[in-house]
């Protein structure tokens, strides 16, 4: 059976990958308007941004990944580009560490691109 919320999706994985996820969702929320909303999409988790929008992140073997991450304003970009592995993806391995400020500004920085499309 699929887990039907982020707290279930985040349980489903080992302690040390879930802390890691906790710590990810925890620097998205703190940059999204509140109240922030949580949902499971395509099987993993997003925050949704302005009801329509959403960041998505998730756990994987090898690394945590946000998805979609837009080529994002200077200097934030060139501190995103080691870690993009396409277009709009953004992986974290998991033998880094965790760059949880990063998260926050690259959250930041998307809110801040979206409301400025929305008008």
């Amino acid at each position: 059976m699929a887990v039907q919320t982020v707290d279930e999706y985040i349980a489903s994985f080992p302690d040390e990958v879930a802390g890691r996820l906790r710590l990810v969702r925890a620097a998205i929320i703190a940059e999204v308007p509140p109240p922030a909303e949580e949902k499971m999409r395509y099987g993993i988790a997003a925050v949704m941004l302005g009801g329509r929008y959403a960041l998505h992140f998730a756990g994987w073997k090898r690394h945590i990944g946000l998805y979609p991450v837009p080529t994002l304003p200077e200097p934030i970009e060139s501190e995103v580009a080691p870690m993009r592995t396409g277009k709009d993806s953004v992986n974290i391995r998991h033998g880094d560490d965790l760059p949880v400020e990063l998260i926050g500004r690259i959250t930041a920085a998307i809110v801040a691109q979206r409301a400025a499309a929305d008008g």
